[in-house]
């Protein structure tokens, strides 16, 4: 296997949104975009109880595009204007299509909240390409259990496939886009290899441990934490130095215009507009506060 020489390996500074804390690798100062993946956060852990309870996001819009949650510590309840309510789990993957408009609200469960307890997730946003903008939206949720898994030959790292394909096996979620999304737990000493088409971009994020790429990169928390690939060979090697958790994405670029504003991703300001009036005008329907 040819290995993918490494284009950027990124920080993943602090930023503030609201009340909240959290790790944003993408975008930065020097990784504007990895089409077709937008923004990636890095959210807790937070310790949650009755007296600490900053994760509380309530009904807001959007449209354009596929926020999509990875949770590795915690409980969070699921709500939007399409009447899906769901109880998400750590190690559950939430794949939501805003296409042409959605609202929904995210939140830790009652019974977390009063047990107490640790969140920790990773919330991608995934771009539609012009085409597919304005598509009804939809909601998956898919279970820990429920995802493939594939083992390395040392059995030490474990890949769960999310989105896409990898070595036979397929991801649950269905995607509008070719994408590759894959969990990937390794104990120490673990070896792999993986393919990247050379038709995709792709990124790779550490959550904690300690991984060295291609004999030569090392990530390590609280550094560098995010490797952007260049599209000139077929994989890369994963080599684990402590046990270790991260995210692999890969995906088709679209190659075309993007303007966001706040919850919205479009190819041009006046979209952006539209999105904002039939916001207003309560075309992305309806989804009460509790």
């Amino acid at each position: 296997m040819k290995l993918n020489s490494v284009k950027t390996i990124g920080q993943s500074n602090f930023v503030n949104m609201g009340p909240i804390r959290l790790r944003q690798p993408l975008p930065t100062r020097q990784i504007e975009m990895i089409d077709p993946f937008i923004l990636l956060h890095h959210y807790g852990p937070y310790k949650i109880d009755e007296t600490n309870n900053p994760f509380d996001l309530g009904p807001h819009p959007h449209r354009g595009f596929e926020p999509v949650t990875f949770l590795f510590q915690g409980e969070q309840l699921h709500r939007d204007s399409l009447g899906n309510e769901s109880i998400v789990k750590a190690g559950d993957v939430q794949w939501t299509t805003a296409g042409r408009g959605i609202i929904h609200a995210e939140k830790p469960t009652k019974e977390f909240v009063k047990k107490g307890g640790y969140i920790e997730g990773i919330q991608l946003w995934l771009n539609l390409p012009a085409e597919k903008k304005m598509i009804q939206p939809n909601y998956q949720h898919a279970k820990h259990e429920d995802f493939n898994i594939v083992y390395s030959e040392d059995k030490k790292i474990e890949t769960r496939i999310v989105a896409g394909e990898f070595k036979g096996s397929a991801g649950k979620i269905a995607t509008q886009t070719s994408v590759n999304a894959y969990i990937i737990t390794a104990k120490d000493g673990g070896l792999d290899y993986f393919n990247i088409s050379n038709q995709h971009q792709s990124l790779l994020y550490l959550l904690k441990g300690k991984v060295t790429i291609n004999d030569s990169e090392i990530l390590e928390l609280n550094a560098n934490q995010l490797i952007q690939f260049n599209q000139d060979g077929e994989g890369f090697k994963l080599e684990a130095n402590k046990d270790s958790l991260l995210l692999f994405l890969s995906g088709e670029p679209f190659n075309e215009p993007v303007a966001t504003y706040g919850p919205y991703v479009m190819n041009n300001q006046t979209e952006l507009m539209e999105a904002m009036r039939d916001y207003q005008m309560g075309k992305m329907g309806f989804l009460p506060a509790n």
